[in-house]
């Protein structure tokens, strides 16, 4: 896969899985929004439980619902954040005609990760990630996960070996976090890096003293 320049991303299909790591998803969905990039999300039943757990953010089941109620929280447009549901097929995302610039799954949990490697796209989420593979656009998976067992690496070295973007949301300590909106945008700096997407979540190596 060939990853963009800034210029050349615009749209950018955001997924998230009943994985672990919703204050990450969150805080991207944000800066995404604020980089004025269009949002087309997923997301999984699953992941409007891990969501409200984690950080008491409510996903309605409902796309429309749940479209109107995160354009109001972000201050967005309709036309910049659209919600699809797990069974709209005629979705954007579910076509290589009409593919998003980039695909993120954040996080990805090991079942969507197997999935995607045996591209049995059972609903839009998995067949969003398999147009982004079969038509060469960057797909960057975030796995949630610990420990790792050989099934989960096997899968994830096939995604790798297909030009995926593998990027486990460990953060750095070498910035010295004082909190864990430090460590959350330490991950979601390095995941926008992918894309060549400006952000300032994070102080680059070299441009201060980080002894």
């Amino acid at each position: 896969m060939i990853f963009p320049s800034a210029h050349s991303v615009k749209t950018v299909t955001l997924a998230l899985t009943g994985a672990s790591g919703m204050p990450y998803a969150k805080r991207l969905l944000g800066c995404l929004l604020q980089a004025d990039i269009r949002v087309w999300l997923l997301y999984s039943q699953a992941a409007q439980i891990v969501a409200q757990q984690e950080i008491n953010w409510h996903l309605p089941a409902n796309a429309k619902q749940c479209n109107a109620a995160l354009c109001a929280e972000y201050g967005a447009d309709s036309s910049m954040l659209t919600v699809f549901g797990r069974d709209e097929w005629f979705a954007p995302p579910a076509s290589g005609s009409n593919p998003a610039d980039a695909m993120i799954i954040c996080p990805a949990s090991m079942g969507c990760v197997a999935a995607i490697a045996a591209g049995t796209s059972d609903h839009l989420l998995e067949r969003a990630a398999d147009v982004s593979i079969k038509e060469n656009r960057p797909l960057i998976i975030v796995p949630r996960e610990t420990p790792l067992s050989a099934i989960h690496l096997e899968n994830l070295l096939k995604l790798s070996r297909l030009g995926v973007c593998i990027l486990p949301p460990v953060s750095g300590f070498y910035q010295h976090p004082h909190t864990i909106q430090d460590m959350v945008d330490f991950v979601v700096g390095r995941i926008l890096d992918q894309l060549h997407i400006p952000h300032q979540l994070i102080t680059r190596w070299g441009e201060e003293n980080n002894s």
